[in-house]
């Protein structure tokens, strides 16, 4: 399986301007700058698209892990915090919340673990990854 986006940037790095585009078409010419990635402007920028993706991706290996054990799941929300440093994705934090019926702390935090080290896309990232997870 392969995905893929494009990027179209026109212009200095300061004043230029960009536009992303997913292959689902889901971001569709969407506006991404140097305001937006290092100040407060209008668009989305790489870092925010990691997470978007760091978080999917191990929520879903999550679910699947869950799932493997017997266990029913009615929700996870995962939220992902990309720490840029200059220049350098240092760091994705994992913020977990889950409702799953009959699970013991210990075996969630177990998956997460395990979800954590296996998800395709913590695999890709050069950085250390962290993650608290709350079972509610």
């Amino acid at each position: 399986m392969k995905r893929n986006a494009t990027a179209v940037w026109n212009g200095s790095l300061k004043e230029g301007a960009g536009k992303l585009t997913t292959q689902s078409k889901t971001l569709e010419n969407t506006q991404y700058s140097f305001k937006s990635r290092f100040e407060e402007g209008v668009g989305t920028n790489p870092e925010e698209l990691v997470a978007a993706a760091h978080s999917g991706c191990f929520t879903m290996q999550l679910s699947a892990y869950i799932t493997e054990e017997g266990f029913e799941i009615e929700s996870i929300e995962t939220k992902c915090d990309i720490d840029l440093v200059d220049g350098t994705v240092i760091s994705s934090h994992l913020t977990v919340n889950a409702k799953i019926k009959g699970i013991s702390d210990d075996t969630f935090q177990q998956q997460v673990t395990k979800a954590e080290k296996n998800c395709p896309i913590s695999k890709l990232l050069n950085a250390a990854i962290s993650t608290t997870a709350t079972l509610l």
